[in-house]
């Protein structure tokens, strides 16, 4: 016996397990201690060596999704052939009755983790044979939670594409969303009920696909239209004007505005779980004279002082906006 080969392989076995659950079944959880560090360290480099390039980044989201899978299965490959080499006599050739060399260990485990086995090499206890079970167990069930967590992360990546569509589609400036909404004539907000609502069930929705998630952060548009991390501070920066910003008389459904507020509020709650950091800049302030020009009813004083109450806020979500590589103010009209 070989004590020390049996320990790490547990220990390594035990963590990628853990990694492994943690991250696809646990909603609350993020990523698992591997696979999220495995995430952030790839997306930084991948930023600094690309040098921000919308297309290099645009790739981080797969590439991440690639190598968490590949670590799962390295892992899961590295543990149980540690474990078989904790005993020399652990697997024997029953062609040759020569017992297993690393390279026999390493191509046993393969093909057990995979496959029903094909008979080149055979368990010499019933111990073995009990921990060969294992390795296909857990081979499998791999494969069935693997292939669940590609389909659900790509599910959410167009749903996240989806609503940054539908906020930039109203404005690509907060002021612009504003305007959208804005009925001169009748010198009120109408048919803004139906896209706040709309938008604020989409975020709740967005919210706990990110905190479930967190890869998702790293799926980066090369069209900043189609970012989350633009949409949520245009919509966010939104929401503030409505509630602030316009008059009381003329603001749109204060009920609805406020539910869409909660929902940024989920979705800044996630920020956590992606190692995204608050900004140490405040955002440039909205600019009010787009709106006024536009006849909206502006309460000029009350905002500044909003604005300075609402720092931390606007911080969180300046940071994740340079966390996505882009800036705010975001898109020239």
């Amino acid at each position: 016996m070989r004590p020390l080969y049996l320990v790490v392989g547990i220990l390594v076995l035990t963590a990628v397990i853990v990694d492994i659950l943690w991250t696809t079944l646990w909603v609350d959880g993020g990523s698992g201690p591997l696979s999220g560090r495995l995430t952030s360290w790839t997306w930084r480099g991948l930023r600094t060596i690309s040098g921000d390039h919308p297309r290099a980044l645009s790739l981080a989201g797969p590439l991440i999704l690639a190598l968490t899978l590949a670590m799962w299965i390295a892992l899961l490959w590295l543990g149980w052939t540690l474990l078989f080499a904790g005993d020399q006599t652990a697997l024997v050739s029953p062609q040759t009755g020569e017992y297993a060399d690393w390279t026999g260990r390493l191509y046993y485990v393969a093909y057990t983790m995979f496959t029903t086995g094909n008979g080149d090499y055979a368990p010499t206890t019933g111990t073995w044979e009990i921990a060969s079970s294992f390795t296909t167990a857990t081979g499998m069930a791999f494969v069935t939670l693997g292939v669940s967590y590609v389909l659900t992360v790509l599910g959410a990546v167009s749903e996240k594409r989806s609503f940054a569509s539908d906020v930039t589609g109203l404005g690509e400036r907060s002021e612009a969303f504003v305007r959208a909404g804005w009925a001169g004539e009748s010198e009120e907000f109408e048919g803004l009920d139906l896209p706040l609502e709309s938008l604020s069930t989409q975020l709740s929705l967005l919210a706990d696909q990110h905190k479930a998630y967190p890869i998702l952060h790293y799926y980066h548009s090369e069209q900043a239209t189609r970012a989350s991390a633009m949409a949520v501070p245009i919509f966010d920066e939104a929401l503030t004007i409505f509630r602030h910003g316009v008059v009381e008389e003329a603001q749109p459904n204060p009920t609805l505005v406020e539910n869409a507020r909660s929902s940024v509020d989920s979705y800044l709650g996630t920020l956590g779980t992606a190692f995204i950091e608050p900004s140490d800049d405040v955002p440039r302030s909205p600019d009010l004279d787009r709106l006024h020009d536009e006849g909206i009813p502006m309460a000029d004083e009350e905002f500044d002082q909003v604005l300075e109450d609402l720092t931390e806020r606007r911080q969180k979500l300046l940071g994740v906006v340079r966390a996505d590589a882009w800036y705010w103010p975001p898109l020239e009209e």
